[in-house]
């Protein structure tokens, strides 16, 4: 024992030394070229008006202050809310200015008079004739509406907007003359305390009946979080004509969702009943849908839909009962939905996995069978009485099939449209063309009565080459239009004519912004309609090349290569960044494929690998890493030996080509690209040292499935262990960085899985660093803390990749008793 004594001792002293000497408190700044990327300008995205004449952009906000991020918020039902202004907290979009740019002449108009404050959920009148966004401000958010013709911009009403459980407080009436809004109830009511004397202790019970779910956070922990549950999602729906005169529809309640009938003459409602759980998010709690008159009035109950928390284990898996309610869009006022046939669950055999049912205004009669389904349905894309496309799906095998359909008889003479595993793109036919019926409602583009219009990625052997198609209904066949030609990727945004031979395209090159276009293709004119420049000026002269090569069991891989501006092969290899995602595939064939254009514009970000090619790295971004199920095995059977194999083939690659030492690649990744990191660093030598952020390490904390894993920890204990990275801590013998947000609420990655590896490390005595980021979730926002991330990466580069004179490998050490 005192032998064992002394190798550890000498283990730690040897590993302190080589511990980062840049370790200080507080947040850091990255050299000047990478803290660029944080504040780089990127181009606005874009909503176009529904006639085409009007394209709106939207300066986006890209990241928030460290102090906005880290405001009161509330954490409920699977929702983080602020509790100052009734809206979710972490929204994803927001804007801070808007210019609206005219298609046909090019002018533009700057909106002004908004207040301070961000912009969301931008919604253009069916009409083209307003624009209407919410313009949220710290302690309340309001419906702005911008009038094209007078060119002004004002506060519909002073209605305080709810969107704590609908995220889109707000909906257009088809027809363009009012909006329907989620007003906030207890908005001038006293916040709630929570009274000590009101305290009881939390007690669950389980009836023995099966309720399998997955690690989701920020549920009701309590009585008192259920009642703040209630307060904050209390919601009254309201009738805002464009007057700006509010008036109250029907009773308030905690509304889930609504939806307005193409003829705008009634609402789909759902509203949350009690109990409610602990264990599921609100979208699982019971709920009573409803259609209500425009005036609030109950016309129809359509279903009480209970706690939905024994639903089977099994991604097709879903609740019994009525479910997927939503309007037929090519319809004045018909609500459909689906009941499943096989007890929820896709593993049982039935003929029918699902039947759909109709019920047409006034809503008196039984509802009519309107199609049997045989997988599980996926939904109705509606064009006209005489033409849709219904979709279903299976897990088991990754299949989706789209028929075309005759809404009026939509069981007979179905056509089969598209049949394909999902993750299969070069099958994949492209999406429809929509535009506005005389309803107002949104519908399949339909001319002539048998032609539609598909765009797509166009992924193909040589990578992306989008397309335009038009498709005949009657002949069952396709016509290509228009596809991007080398070397410039180009995609269709949107049809200016029945034709198509106007368009409006995104246009881009490898160093050439993507910008806006209308291309004639009667007579071949190209004419430019934005100018956005170049957001990374300093990363000019990157050179890109997409690889194409082989795992050793035939599984064809493709990655994408970044080369600094100043390369020059003569003087030998580079260190490379290699940044990847693991991705689940039932056919060797469809894992094979290419999803990415050689053409696209090269987007540095400061989200992944790219700024560290300003330090002379290589980047090897996206080398896929596919884990196959193969001769009836899972995928996740196969799991370690496929994601080693698919990064021996990368690496060899690299070296092969001459971009490579094989003794200087460092591999990185997020989320179940930090898992990957981690299994890599502990079941291979390939790498010099690795960087995991946000990730998952230990699989017995997420026991009822992770990413594409059905299988439940105790039907599959060996995969769930050897897929686990914790449970190999001891095999890691490179030096690994770890960042994680301290208040990530993403399912399975719990920022404890960050927390328990590293103590694993540094009780084995390993080279590892931790970083935890106050307020930031599992994707971070926050400028410092973007460049604190910049910093830790940058440092530990550094150190771990370019420094040759710090060894990185560490012996792994088997102590042994008898």
């Amino acid at each position: 024992m005192k032998a064992i004594r002394l190798l550890l001792m000498a283990l730690v002293i040897s590993v302190g030394t080589l511990l980062p000497s840049y370790a200080s408190e507080g947040y850091q700044t990255p050299s000047d070229t990478l803290a660029a990327v944080v504040d780089a300008t990127l181009a606005p995205s874009s909503y176009l008006s529904s006639d085409g004449k009007w394209l709106a952009l939207f300066e986006r906000q890209q990241v928030e202050s460290l102090d906005d991020l880290g405001k009161e918020e509330l954490k409920l039902a699977g929702i983080k809310l602020n509790p100052t202004n009734f809206s979710r907290s972490r929204a994803r979009t927001k804007f801070t200015a808007i210019v609206l740019k005219h298609v046909a002449t090019g002018a533009e108009i700057k909106v002004t008079g908004l207040p301070q404050g961000v912009i969301r959920s931008p919604s253009w009148s069916s009409d083209s004739q307003y624009l209407a966004f919410v313009v949220e401000q710290p302690n309340v958010a309001h419906l702005w509406v911008y009038n094209v013709s007078t060119k002004q911009a004002r506060q519909l009403s002073d209605t305080a907007l709810n969107s704590v459980l609908t995220r889109q407080p707000f909906a257009w009436l088809p027809d363009g003359s009012a909006i329907v809004a989620n007003a906030a109830v207890n908005f001038a009511m006293p916040r709630l305390v929570n009274d000590s004397n009101t305290v009881v202790p939390v007690i669950q019970q389980s009836s023995g009946e099966k309720a399998p779910a997955r690690t989701y956070q920020n549920l009701l922990t309590s009585p008192f979080d259920e009642t703040q549950f209630k307060f904050y999602g209390q919601g009254q729906l309201t009738y805002i004509p464009l007057s700006g005169k509010a008036q109250a529809i029907g009773q308030a309640g905690l509304i889930k969702s609504f939806s307005i009938s193409p003829d705008s003459t009634n609402m789909l409602v759902a509203l949350i009943d009690e109990p409610f759980s602990y264990q599921v998010p609100y979208s699982r709690f019971a709920a009573t849908w409803q259609i209500w008159g425009m005036r609030g009035y109950t016309l129809a109950e359509l279903a009480k839909q209970p706690l939905a928390d024994t639903i089977p284990q099994g991604y097709d898996s879903v609740r019994m009962g009525r479910r997927n309610f939503e309007w037929r869009a090519d319809q004045g006022a018909e609500v459909i939905w689906a009941e499943a046939q096989d007890g929820g669950d896709m593993k049982t055999e039935v003929e029918y996995h699902d039947h759909i049912y109709s019920l047409r205004s006034p809503f008196k009669r039984q509802p009519k069978l309107f199609a049997k389904v045989e997988r599980r349905y996926a939904g109705i894309e509606w064009g006209n009485d005489n033409f849709a496309m219904l979709t279903d799906w299976r897990f088991s095998d990754r299949q989706v099939r789209t028929f075309v359909i005759q809404p009026r008889n939509a069981d007979q003479n179905r056509i089969l449209f598209s049949e394909r595993s999902y993750n299969d793109a070069y099958k994949d036919p492209g999406t429809a063309i929509y535009e506005r019926n005389d309803l107002g409602a949104r519908v399949i583009k339909v001319v002539g009565g048998r032609y539609i219009f598909l765009r797509g990625n166009g992924a193909s052997e040589q990578g992306n080459v989008p397309f335009l198609d038009q498709y005949d209904v009657k002949t069952n066949s396709k016509k290509r239009l228009w596809q991007s030609a080398a070397p410039y990727y180009e995609r269709v945004r949107a049809m200016l004519d029945d034709e198509g031979e106007r368009l409006i395209t995104i246009r881009e090159s490898r160093t050439e912004q993507p910008n806006f276009f209308i291309r004639d293709l009667d007579n071949g004119k190209l004419t430019q309609l934005t100018t956005f420049q170049h957001p990374y000026p300093e990363f000019k002269g990157i050179t890109k090349e997409q690889l194409r090569y082989k795992r050793d069991d035939g599984v064809e891989l493709s990655g994408t290569l970044y080369l600094p501006p100043d390369y020059d092969k003569s003087k030998g290899p580079l260190p490379v960044l290699m940044w990847a995602y693991p991705l689940e595939y039932k056919d060797k064939a469809v894992a094979s494929q290419v999803r990415e254009s050689p053409y696209e514009f090269t987007y540095i970000g400061y989200w992944g690998p790219m700024p560290y090619l300003a330090k002379g790295i290589a980047v090897f971004d996206d080398p896929t890493m596919p884990i196959v199920g193969i001769d009836g095995k899972e995928p996740n059977d196969l799991f370690r030996k496929q994601l080693v194999a698919s990064a021996q083939a990368a690496v060899d690659v690299l070296v092969e080509k001459g971009i490579a030492d094989k003794n200087k690649i460092a591999i990185a990744g997020h989320s179940y690209g930090a898992f990957m990191v981690a299994n890599l660093l502990a079941h291979s030598d390939l790498f010099k040292t690795g960087i995991a952020r946000s990730g998952a390490y230990n699989r017995t904390l997420t026991p009822f499935g992770f990413q594409g894993e059905e299988r439940d920890f105790w039907q599959a204990q060996d995969v769930y262990s050897a897929m686990s990275p914790f449970f190999h801590a001891d095999k890691i013998n490179e030096p690994m960085l770890m960042i994680h947000g301290k208040e990530d609420p993403n399912s399975g990655t719990f920022p404890m899985q960050s927390e328990r590896m590293y103590a694993a490390l540094k009780g084995l005595g390993k080279n590892a660093r931790l970083v935890m980021l106050p307020y930031e979730a599992h994707g971070y926002r926050a400028r410092k803390s973007l460049l604190h991330v910049l910093w830790e990466q940058e440092q530990w580069l550094d150190k771990y990749l370019l420094n040759d004179e710090v060894e990185t490998k560490q012996p792994t050490v088997e102590l042994r008793t008898e």
